[in-house]
């Protein structure tokens, strides 16, 4: 029953957030492969939520929101939906192509959005390659952090999303709606439980 009832309360805060994303959306084109100025976030997922299906494996699943959690084994039928909060925190659009400072060497790359870029969703990620391939990938998100915008007085959100490919996946999220209060969400997914 509870498990039910999170899905509902998630999808609603999904919802809030997608809503209140909208006034802030610049138009969603994608940059073509061989000009990518950034990871290629949405490319990446795309190809986990294949190979994942592939292995159609169960994971163990928790789901908590506040301090009620519940935790059981599930089969995750729709990988591409499981992991679509990680690969809409793609950066190569064209018009965000000079909005994120880059630190790279050579295994881990972050990206931070520049100062002025306070429209951007995704704000920071971290990115750490061994030969090549990522070993994990963390994103922060955070909903307009202006603190002097009207938005800011009526929605907030702060969302950190963790991947350890074959390992773990974790969402955590904090938002906070004027009038009806702060929630705050947690959603792991472990890939070789016993």
């Amino acid at each position: 029953m509870y498990w039910y009832k999170s899905r509902l309360l998630i999808t609603a805060g999904l919802g809030l957030s997608l809503m209140s994303g909208l006034q802030s959306c610049k138009p969603d084109i994608k940059e073509n492969r061989s000009t990518m100025k950034y990871f290629d976030i949405q490319g990446f997922f795309k190809a986990e939520a294949l190979r994942l299906a592939k292995v159609n494996k169960p994971i163990f699943k928790t789901i908590k929101h506040n301090e009620v959690s519940e935790s059981k084994k599930v089969l995750i039928t729709n990988w591409a939906a499981e992991l679509s909060l990680f690969s809409e925190s793609d950066l190569n659009k064209p018009a965000w192509k000079d909005s994120y400072s880059i630190q790279a060497d050579s295994d881990i790359i972050i990206y931070m959005a520049k100062e002025k870029e306070h429209e951007l969703n995704t704000r920071e990620v971290l990115i750490k390659l061994v030969a090549g391939k990522v070993k994990y990938m963390m994103i922060i998100n955070a909903t307009d952090t202006d603190k002097h915008s009207i938005q800011h007085l009526f929605y907030r959100r702060l969302e950190k999303l963790s991947y350890f490919p074959d390992s773990l996946y974790l969402i955590q999220r904090l938002q906070t709606v004027r009038f009806l209060g702060t929630n705050k969400y947690d959603i792991s997914g472990y890939f070789n439980h016993r």
